[in-house]
């Protein structure tokens, strides 16, 4: 259950309910975390509109997640108000989670975006 295997049906499914356009950058999204943590476990919540990633169980283990929206996809991270942030593509006013909009297949593989899942990443395993 927690741990899902790429091209997993149940992240089709979900998907289908959106348009072309969102689907493609979500599946594009997927495939940046899955690159980042090849061993990441995945788990849709249909009910909360989210794909769930994680390193290790439980929510502790955390770090993004991929919401797809009527005409772009938000990547939240956890981390995401502690990390180092450059391009200034997070957004959010939260102690933790921030997230990036993401508009399109391409600006969803910007090395930026694959540096903030890995940073986000990186911070979970330092404990924050």
């Amino acid at each position: 259950m927690a741990n899902e295997k790429t091209g997993d049906p149940a992240v089709d499914t979900f998907l289908k309910g959106y348009s072309p356009q969102v689907r493609v950058i979500a599946v594009k999204t997927r495939e940046v975390i899955l690159s980042v943590l090849p061993g990441a476990t995945e788990k849709v919540f249909p009910g909360w509109k989210v794909i769930q990633y994680g390193a290790g169980g439980g929510r502790e283990g955390v770090f993004a997640v991929i919401s797809p929206q009527k005409e772009r996809v938000n990547l939240g991270l956890t981390n995401g108000a502690g990390l180092a942030d450059p391009q200034g593509l997070l957004e959010g006013t939260g102690t933790g989670i921030r997230h990036v909009k993401l508009t399109s297949a391409e600006a969803a593989g910007a090395p930026a975006v694959r540096q903030l899942v890995s940073d986000a990443v990186r911070a979970l395993r330092n404990g924050g």
